[in-house]
């Protein structure tokens, strides 16, 4: 099994082995692109280019598909959860159509890598579905159909949909897939290293320098680089792309069904949140997977009502035979609407990023790798300007703030608490974790299943937010940027780079 960034373990992770490297990355060499990041965008991006000539070093953190990538969904679609429309509204109508190609295109890569590594990770082409369910509903799906089509979609009003939901009106996309994503990146994994390429786990980038030849430290030593790529979900440190994209969580169930009554494609419907279905078979058994009830990361007290909701609507539209795994996973919403992927602001040369996909992360993550394989090949980039990062530009102050935010103060180091006056203050029940307020401070506590406690800091490492507990996945978020922490305090998500700070106990 993959270990993941949470407590509950995907459907993917659940049913997968640990990717096993064969190639051993040279701290003598110069590399030419250092991939910071084990996902989708982080693996695809390193096969484009290391096909394309290139020698390139992938360092991810964890193991391959711990973040993310192991907590998707797997909707593989040009039907975006940002329309066409507000697409065209935002960049106009020509670059819809580049949108919607760019995602064709990424869908048959996919394709593509399936036949061509013949990688068995259940990959099918698919419908997608998209119902209303009220009047309100209705006019924005006729905008939806209406924008999509003239971007190139082949979409138009459908009188069947494939789950049992009442629905008034409908739509259908063709030339949409699914897959199993963990299986996938495995795959690509090992064409990437038959090609050449070098792959490192459980190997935390500490920092990266800029000088005549990059340096990218890490807790397996430094490595020379010509490039750097950010495929992390979103970048480290403070950025700007910070203030442009926020995270959220969203959750998922994969169920099986009494009647076998299991529906193909893809559906969704059109709630703010929205529910979305599909089906897919792993180890020769059928799932129903089931996502939804969104929300900003660190601004649900209660996660564990997501997945009662969440499991209430299963049960009122499906017959729910056994809850078989249950998850949530993070994803950021870039503020315009489209992803960013590019140079990374602040940085006019040498260090990329791909950042912001939404909810359509193995599409954009894809997106991605194409784009960034052509800038850095100096390929003719089309969409280079469409998607490009410094398209957004700083706010007023900003410079200073990066500057006064860059390192945390350290207001807790060193003081001794009181562990039994903590135990009293938080009454906390095991696999409990709350912030509760200690003399004039904020601490963040949790307390294990033995009965021990851990106390830390609440202020992100990040830029200094407080922290909130996640019951479900057993974390501290943090909801300002999306930062996320272990129950003692180690990173398990970006965009800080530091842990949280332990107190002493006394």
């Amino acid at each position: 099994m993959i270990n993941r960034d949470g407590a509950q373990t995907s459907l993917w992770q659940g049913n997968v082995q640990s990717y096993l490297t064969t190639n051993r990355a040279d701290r003598h060499k110069k590399y030419d692109v250092v991939i910071i990041g084990g996902g989708i965008t982080g693996i695809t991006t390193g096969l484009l280019l290391q096909e394309a000539g290139k020698q390139c070093l992938i360092v991810e953190a964890e193991e391959l598909g711990f973040g993310t990538t192991g907590g998707t969904t797997a909707h593989l679609n040009t039907l975006l959860d940002v329309p066409y429309y507000v697409i065209a509204q935002n960049f106009g109508e020509e670059n819809a159509k580049h949108v919607a190609h760019a995602t064709a295109e990424a869908l048959n890569l996919i394709r593509n890598n399936v036949t061509r590594f013949n990688i068995d990770c259940g990959f099918q082409e698919a419908d997608a579905y998209l119902f209303a369910q009220d009047e309100d509903q209705e006019k924005e799906l006729d905008k939806i159909r209406k924008s999509s089509a003239d971007a190139g979609l082949n979409i138009d009003y459908i009188t069947d949909i494939p789950v049992t939901v009442p629905f008034r009106k409908a739509v259908r996309a063709t030339g949409q897939a699914k897959f199993n994503p963990l299986l996938y990146i495995q795959g690509l994994a090992k064409a990437f290293e038959a090609a050449g390429g070098t792959i490192i786990q459980q190997c935390r980038v500490i920092n990266v320098t800029e000088d005549d030849t990059m340096k990218v430290a890490t807790t397996s030593g430094v490595f020379s680089t010509v490039d750097v790529v950010y495929a992390t979900h979103i970048p480290p440190g403070i950025n700007l792309l910070h203030l442009r994209c926020s995270p959220y969580r969203s959750y998922a169930m994969a169920v099986t069904l009494e009647d076998e009554a299991y529906p193909e494609d893809l559906s969704y419907d059109m709630y703010d949140p929205y529910h979305y279905y599909r089906t897919q078979i792993v180890n020769g058994q059928r799932y129903l997977i089931i996502g939804g009830e969104d929300h900003k990361t660190g601004e649900e007290i209660n996660t564990d009502q997501c997945f009662r909701s969440l499991e209430a609507h299963a049960r009122k539209h499906f017959s729910v035979k056994e809850i078989v795994y249950r998850w949530s996973s993070q994803y950021f919403e870039p503020t315009d609407g489209l992803p960013y992927i590019g140079y990374l602001p602040g940085h006019e040369d040498h260090v990329y990023v791909a950042s912001g996909f939404g909810g359509n992360g193995m599409t954009y993550g894809t997106v991605s790798a194409q784009l960034l394989k052509c800038i850095i090949m100096k390929e003719n980039a089309t969409l280079e300007k469409l998607f490009d990062p410094n398209r957004i530009k700083p706010v007023a102050g900003f410079t200073s703030f990066v500057t006064h935010n860059t390192d945390v103060i350290k207001e807790f180091f060193g003081k001794l608490f009181s562990a039994d006056e903590l135990k009293q203050l938080s009454d906390l029940a095991p696999g409990e974790g709350k912030l509760v307020r200690y003399h004039d401070k904020k601490v963040a506590l949790y307390k294990n299943e033995e009965g021990k406690l851990f106390a830390l800091n609440p202020t992100c490492t990040h830029m200094k937010c407080d922290v909130k507990w996640n019951q479900t996945e057993k974390s501290w978020d943090c909801p300002c940027h999306g930062a996320r922490y272990n129950y003692d305090g180690k990173v398990i998500t970006g965009p800080a780079d530091a842990d949280l700070e332990g107190l002493v106990l006394s």
